[in-house]
Protein backbone atom coordinates (compact mmCIF):
# COMPACT_ATOMS: atom_id res chain seq x y z
CA UNK A 1 0.00 0.00 0.00
CA UNK A 2 1.25 3.49 -0.76
CA UNK A 3 2.15 6.02 1.92
CA UNK A 4 -0.75 8.23 0.78
CA UNK A 5 -3.28 5.41 1.09
CA UNK A 6 -1.99 4.49 4.54
CA UNK A 7 -2.09 8.12 5.67
CA UNK A 8 -5.65 8.66 4.43
CA UNK A 9 -6.85 5.40 5.94
CA UNK A 10 -5.35 6.25 9.32
CA UNK A 11 -7.02 9.65 9.23
CA UNK A 12 -10.41 8.03 8.62
CA UNK A 13 -9.82 5.45 11.33
CA UNK A 14 -8.78 8.07 13.88
CA UNK A 15 -11.79 10.26 13.12
CA UNK A 16 -14.35 7.43 13.36
CA UNK A 17 -12.99 4.95 15.89
CA UNK A 18 -16.37 4.90 17.65
CA UNK A 19 -17.79 2.92 14.71
CA UNK A 20 -15.60 -0.09 15.51
CA UNK A 21 -17.41 -3.08 16.99
CA UNK A 22 -14.30 -3.79 19.03
CA UNK A 23 -10.76 -2.50 19.01
CA UNK A 24 -9.92 -1.19 15.52
CA UNK A 25 -7.88 -3.71 13.55
CA UNK A 26 -4.45 -3.20 12.06
CA UNK A 27 -4.26 -2.31 8.38
CA UNK A 28 -3.30 -5.18 6.15
CA UNK A 29 -1.85 -5.10 2.67
CA UNK A 30 -4.59 -6.09 0.29
CA UNK A 31 -5.49 -6.31 -3.35
CA UNK A 32 -8.43 -4.01 -4.07
CA UNK A 33 -11.57 -6.11 -4.61
CA UNK A 34 -13.32 -6.27 -7.95
CA UNK A 35 -15.32 -3.10 -8.36
CA UNK A 36 -19.07 -3.51 -8.38
CA UNK A 37 -21.42 -1.53 -10.58
CA UNK A 38 -23.52 0.40 -8.07
CA UNK A 39 -24.28 3.41 -10.23
CA UNK A 40 -21.49 5.37 -8.52
CA UNK A 41 -18.69 7.35 -10.17
CA UNK A 42 -16.09 5.10 -11.72
CA UNK A 43 -12.49 5.13 -10.52
CA UNK A 44 -10.85 7.15 -13.27
CA UNK A 45 -7.47 8.16 -11.89
CA UNK A 46 -4.90 7.53 -9.20
CA UNK A 47 -6.47 10.00 -6.75
CA UNK A 48 -9.82 8.20 -7.01
CA UNK A 49 -8.10 4.87 -6.43
CA UNK A 50 -6.27 6.15 -3.36
CA UNK A 51 -9.47 7.46 -1.74
CA UNK A 52 -11.29 4.22 -2.54
CA UNK A 53 -8.48 2.04 -1.15
CA UNK A 54 -8.04 4.19 1.96
CA UNK A 55 -11.75 4.13 2.79
CA UNK A 56 -11.90 0.40 2.11
CA UNK A 57 -8.94 -0.25 4.42
CA UNK A 58 -10.34 1.95 7.17
CA UNK A 59 -13.77 0.30 6.94
CA UNK A 60 -12.26 -3.17 7.27
CA UNK A 61 -10.20 -1.98 10.24
CA UNK A 62 -13.44 -0.70 11.81
CA UNK A 63 -14.84 -4.22 11.42
CA UNK A 64 -17.36 -3.57 8.68
CA UNK A 65 -17.81 -6.71 6.64
CA UNK A 66 -16.20 -6.97 3.22
CA UNK A 67 -19.30 -6.06 1.21
CA UNK A 68 -20.22 -3.10 3.41
CA UNK A 69 -16.61 -1.89 3.22
CA UNK A 70 -16.88 -1.76 -0.57
CA UNK A 71 -20.07 0.32 -0.41
CA UNK A 72 -18.47 2.72 2.06
CA UNK A 73 -15.36 3.03 -0.11
CA UNK A 74 -17.43 3.76 -3.21
CA UNK A 75 -19.43 6.37 -1.28
CA UNK A 76 -16.29 8.05 0.06
CA UNK A 77 -14.88 8.22 -3.43
CA UNK A 78 -18.18 9.68 -4.72
CA UNK A 79 -18.26 12.20 -1.86
CA UNK A 80 -14.71 13.31 -2.64
CA UNK A 81 -15.55 13.74 -6.32
CA UNK A 82 -18.70 15.69 -5.47
CA UNK A 83 -17.08 18.07 -2.99
CA UNK A 84 -13.74 18.33 -4.73
CA UNK A 85 -11.77 17.43 -1.60
CA UNK A 86 -11.05 14.51 0.71
CA UNK A 87 -12.32 15.01 4.26
CA UNK A 88 -11.47 12.24 6.72
CA UNK A 89 -13.87 13.70 9.30
CA UNK A 90 -16.93 13.53 7.04
CA UNK A 91 -18.35 10.01 7.05
CA UNK A 92 -20.46 9.77 3.86
CA UNK A 93 -24.20 10.07 4.51
CA UNK A 94 -25.53 11.60 1.28
CA UNK A 95 -27.94 9.24 -0.52
CA UNK A 96 -26.50 10.11 -3.94
CA UNK A 97 -23.01 9.11 -2.81
CA UNK A 98 -24.34 5.62 -2.07
CA UNK A 99 -26.17 5.40 -5.39
CA UNK A 100 -29.64 5.71 -3.84
CA UNK A 101 -32.07 6.70 -6.55
CA UNK A 102 -35.79 7.36 -6.35
CA UNK A 103 -37.81 5.11 -8.62
CA UNK A 104 -41.08 5.78 -10.42
CA UNK A 105 -44.12 6.41 -8.25
CA UNK A 106 -45.77 3.25 -9.59
CA UNK A 107 -43.00 1.20 -7.98
CA UNK A 108 -43.15 2.87 -4.56
CA UNK A 109 -44.98 1.16 -1.71
CA UNK A 110 -47.74 2.99 0.15
CA UNK A 111 -46.30 5.45 2.67
CA UNK A 112 -46.47 5.18 6.42
CA UNK A 113 -45.83 7.87 9.06
CA UNK A 114 -42.24 9.15 9.20
CA UNK A 115 -42.37 8.45 12.93
CA UNK A 116 -44.10 5.19 13.80
CA UNK A 117 -43.39 5.80 17.48
CA UNK A 118 -43.20 2.81 19.80
CA UNK A 119 -43.29 -0.32 17.63
CA UNK A 120 -44.15 -3.53 19.52
CA UNK A 121 -43.21 -6.88 17.95
CA UNK A 122 -45.57 -9.46 19.42
CA UNK A 123 -46.00 -13.26 19.33
CA UNK A 124 -49.76 -13.62 18.87
CA UNK A 125 -53.06 -11.82 18.32
CA UNK A 126 -53.83 -11.69 22.04
CA UNK A 127 -50.67 -9.68 22.66
CA UNK A 128 -51.39 -7.51 19.62
CA UNK A 129 -54.79 -6.54 21.00
CA UNK A 130 -53.46 -5.99 24.51
CA UNK A 131 -50.69 -3.65 23.39
CA UNK A 132 -52.94 -1.80 20.94
CA UNK A 133 -55.39 -1.11 23.74
CA UNK A 134 -52.50 0.02 25.95
CA UNK A 135 -51.77 2.77 23.44
CA UNK A 136 -48.89 1.34 21.39
CA UNK A 137 -49.20 3.13 18.03
CA UNK A 138 -47.54 0.45 15.87
CA UNK A 139 -47.72 -3.30 16.40
CA UNK A 140 -46.36 -6.27 14.52
CA UNK A 141 -47.61 -9.84 14.64
CA UNK A 142 -44.60 -12.15 14.53
CA UNK A 143 -46.43 -15.49 14.58
CA UNK A 144 -44.18 -18.50 14.05
CA UNK A 145 -45.97 -21.49 12.53
CA UNK A 146 -45.86 -23.76 9.49
CA UNK A 147 -49.58 -24.45 9.71
CA UNK A 148 -51.28 -22.46 6.95
CA UNK A 149 -54.69 -22.59 8.64
CA UNK A 150 -53.28 -21.46 11.98
CA UNK A 151 -51.46 -18.59 10.26
CA UNK A 152 -54.64 -17.45 8.50
CA UNK A 153 -56.62 -17.54 11.72
CA UNK A 154 -53.98 -15.70 13.75
CA UNK A 155 -53.54 -12.95 11.15
CA UNK A 156 -57.30 -12.44 10.95
CA UNK A 157 -57.51 -12.38 14.74
CA UNK A 158 -54.76 -9.75 14.90
CA UNK A 159 -56.57 -7.56 12.37
CA UNK A 160 -59.72 -7.81 14.48
CA UNK A 161 -57.72 -7.17 17.67
CA UNK A 162 -56.63 -3.69 16.53
CA UNK A 163 -60.03 -2.73 15.17
CA UNK A 164 -61.35 0.30 17.05
CA UNK A 165 -57.85 1.38 18.10
CA UNK A 166 -55.48 3.76 16.27
CA UNK A 167 -52.75 1.07 16.15
CA UNK A 168 -51.14 0.28 12.79
CA UNK A 169 -50.72 -3.48 12.30
CA UNK A 170 -47.86 -5.06 10.37
CA UNK A 171 -47.70 -8.81 9.75
CA UNK A 172 -44.28 -10.46 9.82
CA UNK A 173 -43.56 -12.82 6.89
CA UNK A 174 -47.11 -13.97 6.10
CA UNK A 175 -47.80 -11.48 3.33
CA UNK A 176 -50.50 -13.46 1.53
CA UNK A 177 -52.54 -13.87 4.72
CA UNK A 178 -51.98 -10.16 5.46
CA UNK A 179 -53.43 -9.18 2.07
CA UNK A 180 -56.43 -11.43 2.54
CA UNK A 181 -57.12 -10.14 6.05
CA UNK A 182 -56.68 -6.47 5.15
CA UNK A 183 -53.74 -5.69 7.44
CA UNK A 184 -52.11 -2.27 7.37
CA UNK A 185 -48.75 -3.62 6.29
CA UNK A 186 -46.21 -6.43 6.04
CA UNK A 187 -42.72 -6.74 7.44
CA UNK A 188 -40.19 -8.91 5.63
CA UNK A 189 -36.60 -9.93 6.30
CA UNK A 190 -33.72 -9.89 3.85
CA UNK A 191 -34.10 -13.62 3.28
CA UNK A 192 -37.64 -12.98 2.05
CA UNK A 193 -36.31 -10.56 -0.57
CA UNK A 194 -34.21 -13.41 -1.94
CA UNK A 195 -37.26 -15.64 -2.37
CA UNK A 196 -40.04 -13.23 -3.33
CA UNK A 197 -40.51 -12.52 -7.01
CA UNK A 198 -41.28 -9.16 -8.57
CA UNK A 199 -44.83 -10.46 -8.98
CA UNK A 200 -45.07 -11.20 -5.24
CA UNK A 201 -43.84 -7.73 -4.33
CA UNK A 202 -46.21 -6.27 -6.90
CA UNK A 203 -49.12 -8.07 -5.25
CA UNK A 204 -48.28 -6.51 -1.87
CA UNK A 205 -47.90 -3.08 -3.46
CA UNK A 206 -51.11 -3.36 -5.51
CA UNK A 207 -53.07 -4.37 -2.41
CA UNK A 208 -52.04 -1.07 -0.82
CA UNK A 209 -50.19 -2.68 2.06
CA UNK A 210 -47.22 -0.88 3.55
CA UNK A 211 -43.93 -2.75 3.36
CA UNK A 212 -41.23 -2.75 6.04
CA UNK A 213 -37.88 -4.42 5.42
CA UNK A 214 -35.13 -5.50 7.81
CA UNK A 215 -31.49 -4.57 7.29
CA UNK A 216 -28.17 -5.26 8.97
CA UNK A 217 -25.56 -2.89 7.56
CA UNK A 218 -25.05 -0.95 4.35
CA UNK A 219 -25.42 -3.67 1.73
CA UNK A 220 -28.77 -4.85 3.09
CA UNK A 221 -29.92 -1.28 3.73
CA UNK A 222 -29.26 -0.26 0.14
CA UNK A 223 -30.83 -3.43 -1.20
CA UNK A 224 -33.93 -2.71 0.86
CA UNK A 225 -34.04 0.94 -0.23
CA UNK A 226 -33.96 -0.10 -3.89
CA UNK A 227 -37.37 -1.75 -3.40
CA UNK A 228 -38.80 1.60 -2.23
CA UNK A 229 -40.44 0.18 0.92
CA UNK A 230 -42.55 2.12 3.39
CA UNK A 231 -39.85 1.90 6.08
CA UNK A 232 -36.52 0.22 6.75
CA UNK A 233 -35.66 -1.43 10.06
CA UNK A 234 -32.06 -1.02 11.25
CA UNK A 235 -30.50 -3.58 13.58
CA UNK A 236 -29.61 -5.26 15.62
CA UNK A 237 -28.61 -2.23 17.69
CA UNK A 238 -27.72 -4.24 20.80
CA UNK A 239 -27.30 -7.93 21.55
CA UNK A 240 -30.53 -9.89 21.70
CA UNK A 241 -31.27 -13.43 22.84
CA UNK A 242 -34.54 -13.70 20.93
CA UNK A 243 -32.99 -15.20 17.83
CA UNK A 244 -29.61 -15.97 16.37
CA UNK A 245 -28.27 -12.88 14.63
CA UNK A 246 -26.40 -13.16 11.35
CA UNK A 247 -24.42 -10.02 12.17
CA UNK A 248 -23.00 -8.62 15.43
CA UNK A 249 -24.77 -5.75 17.23
CA UNK A 250 -24.27 -2.51 15.29
CA UNK A 251 -24.25 -0.08 18.20
CA UNK A 252 -25.57 3.46 18.41
CA UNK A 253 -22.69 5.11 16.53
CA UNK A 254 -23.37 3.08 13.39
CA UNK A 255 -27.11 3.46 13.85
CA UNK A 256 -26.63 7.24 13.77
CA UNK A 257 -24.83 7.05 10.40
CA UNK A 258 -27.49 4.74 8.99
CA UNK A 259 -30.28 7.06 10.13
CA UNK A 260 -28.52 10.03 8.54
CA UNK A 261 -28.25 8.21 5.22
CA UNK A 262 -31.93 7.20 5.28
CA UNK A 263 -33.17 10.47 6.77
CA UNK A 264 -35.66 10.99 3.95
CA UNK A 265 -37.60 7.82 4.73
CA UNK A 266 -39.08 6.22 7.87
CA UNK A 267 -36.64 4.14 9.89
CA UNK A 268 -37.11 1.78 12.82
CA UNK A 269 -34.33 0.77 15.22
CA UNK A 270 -34.58 -2.77 16.58
CA UNK A 271 -32.58 -5.21 18.67
CA UNK A 272 -32.08 -5.38 22.43
CA UNK A 273 -33.56 -1.93 23.11
CA UNK A 274 -34.94 -1.35 26.59
CA UNK A 275 -36.05 1.65 28.61
CA UNK A 276 -32.49 2.30 29.78
CA UNK A 277 -31.10 2.54 26.25
CA UNK A 278 -34.12 4.22 24.67
CA UNK A 279 -32.90 7.83 24.91
CA UNK A 280 -29.58 7.22 23.17
CA UNK A 281 -31.31 5.23 20.42
CA UNK A 282 -33.78 8.06 19.83
CA UNK A 283 -30.91 10.55 19.76
CA UNK A 284 -29.46 8.65 16.78
CA UNK A 285 -32.12 10.20 14.56
CA UNK A 286 -34.25 7.12 13.85
CA UNK A 287 -37.95 7.77 13.58
CA UNK A 288 -39.17 4.79 15.58
CA UNK A 289 -38.06 2.13 18.05
CA UNK A 290 -39.12 -1.51 17.94
CA UNK A 291 -39.15 -3.55 21.13
CA UNK A 292 -39.94 -7.17 21.84
CA UNK A 293 -38.78 -8.57 25.16
CA UNK A 294 -38.92 -5.18 26.93
CA UNK A 295 -42.72 -5.41 26.75
CA UNK A 296 -43.53 -9.12 26.51
CA UNK A 297 -41.25 -10.06 29.41
CA UNK A 298 -42.22 -7.10 31.61
CA UNK A 299 -44.00 -7.78 34.90
CA UNK A 300 -46.48 -5.02 34.06
CA UNK A 301 -46.48 -4.54 30.28
CA UNK A 302 -49.00 -1.69 30.30
CA UNK A 303 -46.91 0.24 32.83
CA UNK A 304 -43.84 -0.35 30.67
CA UNK A 305 -45.71 0.90 27.60
CA UNK A 306 -46.58 4.11 29.43
CA UNK A 307 -42.94 4.62 30.38
CA UNK A 308 -41.76 4.08 26.80
CA UNK A 309 -44.40 6.39 25.39
CA UNK A 310 -43.51 9.14 27.87
CA UNK A 311 -39.82 8.98 26.93
CA UNK A 312 -40.57 8.89 23.21
CA UNK A 313 -42.90 11.87 23.55
CA UNK A 314 -40.21 13.70 25.54
CA UNK A 315 -37.80 13.15 22.65
CA UNK A 316 -40.36 14.42 20.14
CA UNK A 317 -40.77 11.10 18.33
CA UNK A 318 -44.42 10.47 19.00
Amino acid sequence: MTHTVSHLAQAILSAHAELALGAPKTFKLFEPPALTNQGLPAIKNEADAEVYQAAHLASLALDFDAVDAQFIAHAWQAQTQRTGQFDANQWPTEPDDFGLRHRADAEVFAPCPQQLGLYAVLPDATWVGRMARAGVPTVQLRFKSNDAQAITQEVRAAVEAVRGTPALLFINDHWQAAIEAGAYGVHLGQEDLHTLTATNLGAIRSAGLRLGLSSHGYAEMLRAAAVQPSYIALGAVFATTLKRMATPPQGVARLTRYAQLLRHMPTVAIGGIDLGSLAQVLDSGVGSVAVVRALVAADQPEVMVAAFLAQIHHNGKG
